[in-house]
């Protein structure tokens, strides 16, 4: 298994999918479901295959199933990089008939095709891999004025009701700290932090989601209260990252016992130099990013 050129180190593997080396090596020596090829100096390198292979199988560990279990299955389909690749083609499929539905203000066809996805997926693929990319591409499409507002604001109000009903349906470990999810100032779209906040009580954080139009001295008053351990600002339009990120810098000064943390599209676009600047409060934009931050905050 696994032909092409080995490109990644255990370490990068690693981070890549935040699962320990330990772990990987267990894996390698107990199923034998992957083989990575070796350098000249005896070190694992992992092929594009092998990556996709350990994701799928953290995806389905992630969905309770035990990794024995979960390699099981993977052996069970007679060529498993097909049956990898027959859910990919089905992720793709109902992303894009949910955004067809929603954009023809089909709100039955649109549920039903989240239904269905719930049916086969865990709740972490479907909002990060389904509705997440969903979110995008009405939001690429407003910006390039290929949809109208209605459309834009229908689709969003529908992705933030069914979002909304899985967030409050999630239980809490009230051993685990206190969280703030909030948008920056001036924005006013709320979606992706929405999914960050599915993410964050999947793992079982409190967080208090206080959305858009919070003025700063209302945050202040919350943060007293509530004292989370950590704060998250969202921005997806470049016109809110400056101030967005001045509100970081104060919080982060003020309240020395608080982890700031900078999401959303916006943060994507910037300069490579500006990113290493703030390299301490971007949380990035794949799960395995947030679970990296979110350990280390």
């Amino acid at each position: 298994m696994g032909t092409s050129k080995g490109k990644y180190n255990i370490k990068a593997v690693s981070n890549m999918l935040s699962i320990q080396p330990g772990t990987l090596r267990a894996w390698e020596r107990r199923y034998q479901i992957i083989a990575p090829k070796r350098n000249e100096a005896g070190h694992r390198l992992y092929t594009e295959e092998h990556v996709k292979i350990l994701r799928w199988l953290l995806s389905k560990v992630n969905e309770g199933f035990t990794i024995g279990q979960a390699v099981s299955l993977l052996e069970s389909s007679q060529l498993n990089t097909q049956l990898i690749e027959r859910e990919d083609n089905r992720t793709e499929m109902l992303i894009a008939a949910i955004l067809d539905s929603l954009l023809q203000f089909d709100e039955i066809k649109a549920h039903e095709y989240l239904n269905e996805a719930f049916s086969i997926f865990s709740i972490d693929k479907v909002t990060m891999d389904i509705m997440a990319k969903v979110v995008i591409k009405i939001g690429d499409l407003w910006m390039e004025h290929k949809i109208t507002s209605a459309h834009e604001r229908y689709a969003t109000s529908f992705l933030r009701s069914r979002i909304g009903m899985i967030y409050h349906n999630l239980p809490v470990n009230t051993v685990l700290p206190k969280v703030i999810a909030v948008c920056g100032p001036g924005e006013s779209h709320e979606l992706g932090l929405l999914i960050f906040t599915i993410y964050l009580r999947r793992k079982g954080y409190q967080v208090i989601y206080l959305g858009t139009s919070i003025d700063e001295k209302d945050l202040d008053i919350v943060i007293d209260e509530m004292r989370p351990k950590f704060v998250f600002l969202a921005s997806t339009l470049q016109k809110n990252v400056v101030p967005t990120i001045k509100l970081a810098n104060r919080l982060h000064e003020q309240y020395d016992y608080l982890s700031v943390g900078l999401g959303g599209t916006a943060f994507q676009f910037l300069p490579e130099q500006e990113k290493e600047a703030l390299q301490e409060y971007l949380l990035g934009d794949t799960k395995e990013q947030w679970e990296r931050w979110v350990a280390k905050g």
